[in-house]
C-alpha cells in the first residue's frame, strides 16, 4: 500500500447549464475558461485542506484536452495560483482516466517522499470541441473541474492499495480528435476538413470492445489486490455514457454500490472520476477508512482501475 490521505478537495461548475433530453449539461460561457474552472477547484481544495499553495510541493493537471500544445496545462495553472515560486509543474494525460493515472503514479512518489503534498486537478470544457452532428456524444458532455490536495499518512491503513491500467489499442481510433497537432496541423484546416478538428466517437465499438474486456481485467485486478467485492464499500466509475450501469452489472457491482451523475451532471472526461468522488464525500456515500475502487475507460483505448482506502 501506498501510503497517502486525502487532505482537501474542491469542484468547480460553469455558471450556465442546458437540459438536453432531461438531463442536465454544463457549458462554459462568457470569461469561463478551462484554466478558470481548474483555479477554482484547486482553490476549493486548498481551503478544505486548510492549507495555501506554499504549501504544496507538485502541481499536477490531469486533464484530457490540454490548455495549448506547449506549454504544459500545469505551467499554465502554475501561473494563476503559484507564479514566483518554483513549485514544480507536471501534465499527466491518459484521456478520461488522466485522474486515475496521476494519482496512481503521484501515490508512490508521495509514499517514497519525493513529494509531501500534492496538488492534482483534472479540468475540461470538451463542450468546445463537439460535433452538433454527432448527437450521441453533442448530448453526453459536460464541462467542470475537480482537485484534490493528497499527502503522506501516517496512518499505515490508508492510501492506494492496488491500481492496474490496461491499453487495447485495437480502440484507438473509437474516440479521437484527429486534427490540432502534428497529426493534422492547424494550417491545414479548411470547412472540407473541418470535422477533422472536433470530437468523434463511435459510441458502440467502444461499448463492444469495453464488455468483451472488462470483465477479465476486473477478475485479474481483484486476485493482484487481493481485494473482494465484498471489502469494497463502493465503485466510482467514470461517468461514460448512458450505458455505465450496463457495464457495472456485467463486473457485478451492486446498483447501491456505485456513483451514477450521469443525468446531472454528464461526462466531464477527466474531471468525471474525481467530481464523482467529491461529490460522494461531500453526501456521505464514502467515508474514512472506506475502500473505494474508482474505474474509468479512455481514448487509446485505455482502462484504469484503483482502490484506495480513504
Amino acid at each position: 500500500m501506498n501510503q497517502i490521505e486525502i487532505k482537501g478537495y474542491g469542484t468547480a461548475l460553469p455558471a450556465e447549464s442546458i437540459t438536453l433530453n432531461d438531463q442536465t449539461r454544463y457549458r462554459v460561457s462568457g470569461e469561463e475558461t478551462q484554466l478558470t474552472l481548474a483555479v477554482e477547484a484547486c482553490i476549493a481544495a486548498l481551503a478544505k485542506a486548510q492549507l495555501s499553495i506554499e504549501d504544496i510541493d507538485c502541481i499536477v493537471s490531469a486533464s484530457a484536452v490540454p490548455v495549448q500544445p506547449i506549454p504544459c496545462t500545469a505551467a499554465l495553472i502554475h501561473e494563476r495560483i503559484a507564479m514566483g515560486s518554483d513549485i514544480p509543474a507536471v501534465d499527466i494525460n491518459t484521456t478520461c482516466t488522466s485522474f486515475v493515472t496521476a494519482l496512481d503514479t503521484f501515490s508512490y512518489l508521495i509514499d517514497a517522499g519525493r513529494y509531501e503534498k500534492v496538488l492534482i486537478v483534472s479540468s475540461e470544457v470538451g463542450s468546445l470541441g463537439l460535433n452538433p452532428k454527432q448527437k450521441e456524444s453533442y448530448e453526453l458532455f459536460s464541462d467542470g473541474a475537480a482537485a484534490f490536495v493528497l499527502s503522506k499518512s501516517s496512518n499505515s491503513k490508508k492510501g492506494v492499495i492496488y491500481g492496474m491500467q490496461r491499453t487495447w489499442s485495437e480502440g484507438a481510433h473509437a474516440t479521437e480528435i484527429r486534427g490540432g497537432l502534428t497529426n493534422l496541423l492547424p494550417r491545414f484546416y479548411t470547412e472540407e476538413t473541418h470535422d477533422e478538428y472536433l470530437f468523434d466517437m463511435k459510441g458502440k465499438q467502444i461499448l463492444s470492445l469495453v464488455i468483451k474486456k472488462l470483465p477479465k481485467m476486473m477478475e485479474d485486478f481483484y486476485a493482484e489486490s487481493q481485494l473482494s467485492i465484498d471489502e469494497v464499500d463502493f465503485v466510482i466509475p467514470h461517468q461514460a455514457s448512458r450505458a455505465m450501469p450496463l457495464i457495472m452489472k456485467k463486473i457485478n457491482i451492486p446498483e447501491h454500490k456505485f456513483s451514477n451523475l450521469l443525468v446531472d451532471y454528464g461526462n466531464m472526461v477527466s474531471a468525471s472520476i474525481p467530481f464523482s468522488l467529491c461529490k460522494a464525500l461531500d453526501s456521505g456515500q464514502v467515508k474514512e477508512n472506506d475502500v473505494v475502487v474508482l474505474i474509468g475507460t479512455a481514448a487509446g483505448m485505455t482502462t484504469n482501475i484503483l482502490a484506495i482506502r480513504l
